[in-house]
């Protein structure tokens, strides 16, 4: 290549890369701001233009991640990406001069303050994302800005106040995560104009009033999970038009009555759980015909009548849920379908014998009259005794009894010797000690994470706080229900200790330590501990505590039950991370019982302040009143006041 010729190519050259655009220089300047703000030097040193398009942070798997559009004659940021990577304190100003924005991923931070109002000027924006973070202050306003958006999520935060109507304006939005980020107040009718959705999250909020009709009108809808918060029923019948529903949730319901008689039309259902939703009549037959439905809970209802013979032709599922119910007559010998998984009947006035051909499935009769070949004739009299139509007689009654849950036998520095708990649960299960003085169950299935924990937890981890760290150091779980029974008790006043230490969520200041684990317990039919907090409680992760409380039995059996209510973060700080936990529990007799009526009839269940609260001569009253009451807590089955409560 000659002289003359050489000098044309680099002026070629020369012309090719002034002709490349550069990043607008305010946004070149906001972005460094932005890095420095967060800390974020070590892992996004722009030594080159933000919007090189060779650099490490411009891949689709980068993280932090700067993406730009290029297109015109000076480049802007388009994508900005930094995920799960600590960064703390407030939004930065700055950030709010990338006005070109269209997907920005803050996901899994632990970013602080409020929401800035100046948010609204990405009006560009299509994805946003700002959940499981420490965030406080209102919803601002001015996210209705936003009209461009798919998605927009701020779930996993500390946020207060109502949702903002000028949401309402997100017509185009697809996806809505606002569950567990601390709105309140009732939903607003303005946003019935998000005809688009196909996902909403909003469990675990304390939002208020009637489930809203206007839901049965995004007829997109895929995804819909309304647990653990303060909404009212009944669920509304425009819901039947929702023929595109694939996943289905909702729990805890108070006040109206509900049927089932909306989810007849459902037929892309592969997920329905509809926990203690105040539901009657009975379970549809058209249920078995639905082809994806996998996973079936309709526990801690008011559902009667039989199971559905067509249940035997269900070609999907593989868990049922229908414990705490009113169903009744005998359970069909082939009600277990081909790939069923786990059946819980539990607390049902069911008869009969549970099907030979169980296999390897998971099955939960406890409370029913079912006969379980499985357990021995002393084991089946005891558990028959929770039904609550038989006057239970020991022929050697016992005065205590400990668990170490989800562990091995260990012997506390009192002395006190904590049986073997380590035998595996599965998503529907009963197991009965060797020594036949206490029982345990199990309900549920983690459904994002059905191959996670295996119903119990363990750590290496030192416990402090008390002298017998290895007590703690396993714990029992349920994505649901847990609950032990103290078998085969002498009648009389016994203290119930319930050991419990948070294992399994973290304290620390990474967004990993942002988990609330919620859940209630209910010790012989009465709520003692309502949305407890183990990890608050105790003041951090990794601490014991112990939980005390006296109730009586008068007829052989300690109902001990914790209940997972819709509340707490889910997936924090992993998939299925929730539901009720419990290290140990000790209970022992302090008195005798002494029966303040002087009637022979056995009242159990009852809490020992309920009972000496009631004179004698107010004793009749307070027995219709309690009555009354437990059958309006979740679970009880309708059972006589001189048979043990069943929450």
């Amino acid at each position: 290549m000659g002289l003359l010729s050489f000098s044309f190519f680099a002026l070629w050259v020369l012309e090719i890369v002034a002709a490349q655009p550069k990043t607008e220089p305010r946004e070149v300047d906001a972005i460094n701001k932005i890095i420095d703000h967060w800390n974020l030097r070590s892992k996004l040193n722009l030594t080159d233009d933000p919007c090189n398009q060779n650099a490490s942070w411009a891949a689709t798997t980068a993280n932090p991640r700067i993406a730009c559009d290029c297109s015109d004659t000076v480049c802007h940021i388009t994508h900005l990406k930094i995920y799960a990577l600590d960064v703390y304190g407030e939004i930065p100003q700055e950030l709010f001069l990338l006005t070109e924005l269209m997907d920005l991923n803050l996901n899994q931070n632990v970013i602080n303050g409020s929401i800035p109002r100046a948010i609204g000027q990405l009006s560009k924006m299509e994805y946003l994302a700002m959940g499981i973070n420490n965030l406080t202050g209102p919803v601002p306003s001015e996210l209705g800005n936003m009209t461009k958006l798919l998605s927009l999520s701020f779930g996993s935060n500390n946020l207060q106040g109502n949702l903002p109507p000028e949401l309402g304006k997100l017509t185009a939005l697809q996806q809505l995560y606002i569950d567990s980020s601390g709105v309140s107040g009732p939903i607003p009718h303005e946003l019935s104009n998000l005809k688009s959705l196909q996902i909403l999250w909003a469990s675990d909020n304390r939002l208020t009033g009637k489930i809203p009709e206007f839901l049965g009108t995004f007829k997109g809808l895929k995804v819909l999970r309304l647990e653990g918060t303060n909404l009212e029923g009944p669920i509304p019948g425009s819901f039947r038009t929702l023929t595109k529903l694939e996943d289905l949730r909702i729990s805890d319901l108070d006040a109206s009555d509900n049927s089932l008689d909306f989810v007849e039309n459902l037929t892309s259902l592969s997920i329905l759980s509809l926990r203690n939703c105040q539901i009657g009549g009975k379970i549809p037959e058209k249920l078995s015909a639905f082809p994806n439905l996998k996973i079936l809970d309709l526990s801690f209802n008011k559902l009667t009548g039989q199971i559905p013979a067509s249940f035997k032709n269900f070609s999907s599922l593989e868990y049922l849920y229908l414990g705490s119910n009113n169903l009744n007559g005998d359970l069909p010998s082939d009600v277990i379908s081909p790939k069923l998984i786990a059946l819980d009947v539990s607390f049902n006035p069911f008869t009969g014998n549970v099907p030979p051909d169980r296999k390897d499935i998971s099955i939960n009769v406890v409370g029913t009259s079912i006969n379980d070949v499985n357990l021995k004739n002393e084991e089946a009299s005891m558990l028959h005794c929770l039904q609550g139509n038989t006057k239970c007689r020991i022929k050697d009654p016992s005065t205590s009894f400990s668990v170490n849950c989800g562990g091995t036998e260990q012997v506390s520095e009192n002395g006190i010797k904590y049986d073997d708990d380590s035998n595996i649960l599965g998503a529907a299960s009963l197991y009965t000690s060797t020594n036949n003085q206490w029982a345990v169950s199990s309900s549920g299935i983690f459904i994002s994470n059905p191959n996670g924990p295996r119903y119990k937890v363990e750590t290496d981890t030192q416990i402090t706080n008390t002298l017998d760290s290895e007590l703690y150091k396993t714990a029992r779980i349920s994505p649901n229900s847990l609950r032990y029974y103290g078998l085969g008790l002498e009648n009389g006043v016994y203290q119930i200790e319930l050991h419990f230490a948070e294992i399994q969520m973290d304290d620390s200041t990474s967004w990993k330590g942002l988990g609330r684990r919620l859940f209630d317990v209910y010790i012989q039919g009465k709520k003692v501990l309502e949305d407890f907090n183990i990890l608050s409680e105790a003041g951090g992760s990794k601490k014991a505590l112990i939980k005390t409380f006296n109730a009586n039995v008068t007829n052989s059996v300690m109902d001990i039950h914790l209940l997972w209510a819709g509340k707490g973060t889910c997936c924090i700080p992993f998939q299925s991370t929730y539901g009720p936990l419990v290290s140990a529990i000790h209970v022992s007799q302090v008195s005798e019982f002494k029966d303040l009526s002087g009637s022979k009839k056995n009242r159990t269940g009852k809490i020992l302040g309920i009972a000496i609260g009631c004179g004698v001569g107010l004793l009749i009253a307070c027995s219709i009143l309690y009555v009354w009451w437990a059958k309006k807590e979740p679970g009880h089955m309708r059972i006589p006041v001189d048979s043990p409560r069943k929450d």
